[in-house]
């Protein structure tokens, strides 16, 4: 067995599955997402994909919860290994955030798709923001300057995705600094 194949091996076939549409999802756009296509893309069975995912709306809103909770988890990651202290979870999240422009923005053509597909498969995502907000809110530092700085990077996260006139790296590197500086704690 190739080295490819077993690897595949040890990811559970429902997160292929997600893995699979999430790339499909991101290469073609959600009007391209067929079942058969994330069948083959995943290597299992139209019927294996129907044992997890019983419709495409199904698979849809499975994507995102599960890059939903990738998300979370690293920033449960982030801030386990900030020593800072107050600010950690805003930090985390502008980390997260901004990490993931920097690999190529994974989540945004994603959740574009999920929306073009069925407005509805973001409501998971839209819950998760307000828990977000309320930790970004409550972080013990200045709410205000959390808020602003939670929002500007939303805003650097779209503007790559959508490619309305995103900064070039350096500029996005000394945005990043500066909204991670806003949110230290102040000694």
């Amino acid at each position: 067995m190739d080295p490819q194949a077993q690897e595949k091996e040890k990811i559970p076939k429902r997160k292929l599955i997600l893995l699979a549409a999430a790339a499909v999802m991101k290469e073609l756009g959600g009007e391209q997402l067929t079942l058969d296509l994330v069948a083959k893309k995943a290597g299992v069975s139209k019927g294996g994909l129907l044992y997890h995912f019983p419709s495409k709306e199904a698979l849809v809103l499975g994507v995102v919860e599960e890059m939903t909770k990738t998300f979370e988890a690293d920033i449960s990651r982030r801030i386990e290994r900030d020593t800072e202290g107050r600010g950690r979870w805003s930090r985390a999240y502008l980390e997260s955030t901004l990490d993931d422009i920097g690999v190529g923005n994974e989540m945004g053509p994603v959740l574009a798709s999920a929306l073009f597909f069925n407005p509805e498969s973001l409501n998971s995502i839209r819950s998760a923001y307000v828990q977000w907000q309320h930790n970004i809110e409550n972080d013990g530092i200045d709410p205000v300057k959390s808020t602003i700085a939670r929002l500007a990077a939303d805003g650097l996260w779209f503007a790559e995705m959508f490619g309305l006139a995103p900064p070039n790296e350096e500029l996005k590197e000394q945005v990043r600094n500066e909204l991670l500086l806003s949110v230290k704690e102040v000694k």
